[in-house]
């Protein structure tokens, strides 16, 4: 039996062009797959150029349909659009509060029931506006503290906040915008940046798109080219909707957006004419299967408040992955292998045993003396074995080996990071570590779809995907991305991908190799001692091979969307 799909209500306004409000919502629902009830909280005489007049529907009549969709229909999201009315606000508010009221002690009342708020104050295209002072102020008081994920473009955001509206405006102010929504009670805020004016960001002449993300898991500009798109009536309804149908599906907010994010893109790009105006915005299922696949691409996450290192410093853009990485560029070993070693010792018997890409993840040394002692054996090793050798964490004392590069064919030096360690690094340091950027290589781990869209936006010469089964070597809260994920990754990704993560076995290693990552890394199934890498490795290597001849073809609909990992 097929299962139900999740269900989401969209509470806005019919839009008699059929461009926005409950027409957008519906499309964007389509190409997420879940199920949408449409509530109409306002009707609207408009056509492609503007609007005429809007008609908030009268209390009791919203109040009808709200209670009848409660009786057989209870929604995992709301997502609102239009209101046009402070009764509607208040509805809308009561609504919410009754389902959440059901939220058993201890959990999160949002996963109970989350509200994705389009605060729609005015139509883009002009005409009758949308909202007195007074629904904005209900917006304030009702809505907002009780809001998942606030969507407003950056003229929605300063007149909820009592400023004066306009899309213009420096975008470094756009952070302090998103902070004080949040202190307001909003849980994420993502200021989206289609209605701003472009900003020529690289010498190419390229203007890009840039929205500000405030949530509890990511901050950061989301940049992506901009789009010269005629036809965009409703894509600030397919967002929003993006984002609730995302998450219905399961997703937490930063990925929600991600998503919601590249499904509008794409919803730009198929955009036709219908009127004399802006035509609509057209949502499709497939929008997130991967540009080789016709989908959108995966935009770029900048790192705090800095434009993405690959924005402000290389070439390309997120819709051309063949772009070169910042970093020295990442060669996937031939044997498919990348080993990960806690000590030099076991460093050196993988070395022997035939390994060619190795890491260093010496964790708690002793003092700085024993870490440059693991460091310098270790490096002295590979490149007289003319391998790769990641340095993780200890990125400092990695730039402070000595080049050896040029001397010894086939040694290339890289750096590891976790999300953590990058999102701690200083400016200062930030800066350290791009000064090194064309003879040091850097892997970036990533976990989630907004890591992996950070970690394209810093240009890594390698992106982990993990982990892939389920793992004990390190607690984290994270979900296996297994294959279906692994697949999603490579489909986005423009660096090369290693997959990480519970991968013990040869039969492991012969599964997740027939995805075709550069590379699969191998812990403790590499074993503990000299001796069983002798026996491990050559295995291990025929596991890829066997795995990579399998192609694992992936089914009809395995790289549309990827499932939940938090």
């Amino acid at each position: 039996m097929t299962p139900s799909p999740p269900i989401v209500w969209s509470i806005a306004g019919l839009d008699t062009a059929g461009g926005a409000g409950l027409s957008a919502d519906q499309r964007a629902a389509d190409a997420l797959g879940v199920h949408l009830c449409p509530v109409a909280a306002a009707l609207t005489a408009q056509h492609s150029q503007g609007v005429e007049a809007v008609w908030p529907v009268p209390p009791d009549q919203l109040q009808a349909q709200l209670q009848a969709l409660a009786e057989d229909l209870a929604p995992s999201v709301i997502k609102t659009g239009l209101l046009g009315s402070v009764a509607a606000v208040r509805l809308v508010a009561q609504c919410v509060d009754h389902f959440r009221a059901r939220t058993p002690a201890g959990q999160d009342p949002h996963r109970q029931l989350a509200l994705v708020v389009d605060p729609v104050l005015g139509a883009s295209a002009g005409g009758a506006p949308f909202a007195s002072e007074p629904v904005r102020q209900a917006y304030r008081q009702w809505l907002l503290p009780r809001a998942t994920v606030l969507t407003p473009n950056r003229a929605e955001a300063r007149l909820l906040l009592q400023q004066a509206g306009g899309h213009e405006g420096p975008r470094d102010t756009l952070p302090a915008l998103a902070a004080a929504l949040r202190a307001l009670g909003t849980r994420s805020v993502v200021i989206t940046g289609g209605d701003a004016p472009p900003e020529v960001l690289t010498p190419n002449g390229q203007a890009w798109c840039l929205d500000w993300l405030d949530t509890p898991q990511a901050q950061g500009w989301l940049c992506a080219p901009r789009l010269d798109a005629p036809h965009h009536h409703g894509s600030g309804c397919t967002f929003a909707s993006g984002v609730a149908g995302a998450w219905a599906l399961g997703h937490a907010d930063a990925d929600a957006i991600v998503l919601a994010h590249m499904l509008t893109r794409q919803a730009l790009a198929r955009g036709h004419a219908a009127g004399r105006g802006a035509g609509p915005a057209q949502a499709r299922a497939g929008f997130a299967a991967g540009p080789a696949r016709g989908g959108a691409p995966l935009p770029w996450l900048g790192l705090g408040t800095d434009l993405p290192w690959q924005l402000s410093l290389g070439t390309g853009a997120p819709d051309t992955p063949s772009a070169p990485p910042l970093f020295a560029p990442f060669t996937p070993p031939t044997d498919g292998l990348y080993g990960i070693l806690p000590d030099h010792a076991l460093l050196q018997s993988a070395l022997d045993a035939g390994l060619r890409c190795v890491q260093l993840r010496h964790k708690h040394p002793a003092s700085l003396q024993a870490l440059q002692a693991q460091l310098d054996a270790s490096l002295a090793d590979a490149a007289q074995a003319g391998a790769q050798l990641f340095v993780n964490d200890h990125w400092r004392a990695a730039l402070a080996l000595p080049p050896r590069m040029a001397a010894e064919p086939g040694f290339r030096l890289g750096v590891h990071l976790g999300q953590e360690d990058l999102q701690a690094l200083s400016p200062d340091e930030r800066a350290r570590l791009l000064a090194e950027r064309d003879r040091i290589m850097l892997g970036l781990s990533s976990h989630s779809l907004w890591e992996l869209a950070r970690a394209a936006g810093c240009g890594a010469s390698l992106i982990a995907c993990g982990p892939v089964q389920a793992t004990t070597t390190k607690d984290m809260p994270w979900q296996p991305q297994g294959e279906d994920n692994l697949r999603w990754w490579l489909a986005h990704s423009p660096a090369p991908v290693v997959a990480i993560g519970g991968l013990l076995t040869p039969a492991d290693v012969r599964r997740f190799a027939a995805c075709q990552p550069a590379a699969l890394c191998v812990v403790r199934g590499l074993g503990l001692n000299a001796a069983a890498m002798q026996a491990s490795v050559p295995a291990l290597r025929s596991a890829v091979k066997l795995g990579r001849s399998e192609l694992g073809a992936p089914q009809a609909n395995d790289l549309d969307l990827p499932h939940p990992v938090l």
